[in-house]
Order: C-alpha cells, then structure tokens, then sequence
C-alpha cells in the first residue's frame, strides 16, 4: 500500500492503538490528521508523529473532538478535510473501554459506551464519506474480540462493538460501489493507556478470560491490521489465538461458551 501523498485520519490518535496507526502511516509518507478530546495528549501525539516524518510535503494535524458530538464531527471534519485534504484511510479508534458487573454497570456508562464506540464510528464516517467517494480508499472500524464473542463483564462494551462489526458488514456492501473498502480491526487486549487503567478493575472472571488471548503492543496490532489492509481483509484479527478464536467461534460456537464457562467457575471457587 502506496501512503506518499495521501492522507489518513484517525479519531482517538493521541494514544493507544490510534496513534500507533498515526506513526505507522506518518512513517511511510502519509499525512495525518489525529482526532481526540485532550488538546494536551493531541500536542504531545503530534510530537511523536512528526518524529515519523519521511518527507517535507507531510501534513500533520490535530483537532479537538468528542466523536459522540455528531455536529461537532461535521465541523471539525470539513474543516480538516479543507486544511490536510481527501482522507484516503479512515481509521476510527476512539473508544471506551471497561469491564463490569451489569449489576453495578449504570446507565451512563452503558450510554457513554455506546454514545463513543458506535455513535462514534457511525458520525465519523458519515462526515467523511462524501469526500472519500471522490478517489475511493480504505475506512477501518476499531471493534475487538469482544465484538464477536461475548465476554464475561463486557455488557456495555461488548454491545457496542457487535454493533460496529453489524456496522462494518452493512457499510461494506454499501460503499463497494466507489471503491472504498471496509474493515472491522478485532484485537486482543491491547497495552494501551486505556487498558493500563481500566485494566485492574475488571471483574476476576473477565481478567482469567481475556489473558488466554494474550496482550499485544499497540505498535504490533497497528502493523497486523495494515498488512490486513493490503490484502483487502474485513475482518483483521492480530495474533494467532486471536485468529483461532475467532474461527471456532464461526465454526463450532458453543466450544467457546463452554470454554470461558469452564474458566468462570474455576475463578469463583478461588481456582
């Protein structure tokens, strides 16, 4: 995949696996713009990103965004189409991430869940969308192994990343028609500012679950899903275990359940 001249735009890009993206792509000639809601984090990703530089003619560009606003992502947008150009990928990372009881989830967070993770994703592409058309490209929804198999805690954050993968089919069909491809990137937990946080406070059952999957860098789960990009792949799965799961899954989907049910009990006897 050629990057020189283009131009992604990357929403959550001031950490995590958006950022990872926003060096990757600054690191093979593209531009980039970041979106994120902590002007300080944006100042500080640009810093990283323009480290990446490989050329002169590079754009790179950071702006202020609650991707939940949804006219504020058409503004913020528009104007960062008109400063950096056409977005030849569109890579939505921002999320909100956290594992709960549903018994102590409230429903704000359940609302915030949904509000960024799907809303999100749905506003970002919208906005964009129009403008992509014109050249074709590349749109890429951040969902997680949590969006095609429900977890233990993940009430709220797995219903919005199903919703992204249900999202992604759909629009796939849709935008095949001018030459833009879809894909749902799926990873495993990921070592991110997110996960360092939020991490610890899961449920005990979620934490035995998700570490069969392992935990990959950022840098190496924004590497899997370009190479995924280049083969045109919809659904981008990073790692081995990943991949395997991720096939049982289809192919066999009550060995999962009985799996993870396995691991449950085995945690709640103090296993």
């Amino acid at each position: 995949m050629d990057f020189t001249n283009k131009t992604v735009f990357i929403t959550g890009g001031s950490s995590g696996i958006g950022l990872a993206c926003a060096k990757y792509t600054a690191s093979r000639g593209a531009s980039v713009a970041i979106f994120a809601r902590d002007k300080k984090r944006l100042a500080a990703a640009l810093a990283d990103i323009e480290s990446c530089r490989t050329g002169q003619g590079q754009k790179f560009m950071g702006y202020p965004l609650d991707v939940a606003d949804n006219a504020a992502v058409e503004r913020v947008m528009k104007k960062a189409v008109k400063e950096t150009g056409d977005p030849f990928i569109l890579v939505n990372s921002a999320g909100l991430g956290g594992a709960f009881n549903f018994e102590e989830l409230s429903f704000k967070r359940f609302d915030d869940t949904m509000k960024i993770n799907v809303y999100g994703t749905r506003n970002a592409t919208a906005a964009l969308v129009p403008f992509m058309k014109k050249a074709g490209g590349h749109i890429v929804n951040v969902s997680s192994m949590g969006g095609f198999i429900g977890v233990f805690g993940y009430t709220a954050y797995s219903a919005s990343k199903f919703a992204v993968v249900g999202f992604s089919e759909c629009l796939r069909a849709e935008l095949k028609r001018y030459g833009i491809n879809v894909s749902v990137l799926c990873p495993p937990d990921t070592d991110t500012p997110m996960m360092r946080t939020q991490g610890a406070a899961r449920p005990k059952e979620t934490i035995a679950i998700a570490g069969n999957a392992g935990l990959k860098t950022a840098e190496y789960v924004a590497r899997a899903m370009y190479r995924g990009l280049e083969k045109k792949r919809f659904i981008i799965t990073p790692g081995i275990p990943g991949k395997l799961i991720y096939f049982i899954k289809r192919l066999f989907p009550a060995l999962p359940e009985m799996l993870m049910d396995r691991t449950i009990r085995k945690v709640q006897r103090g296993g």
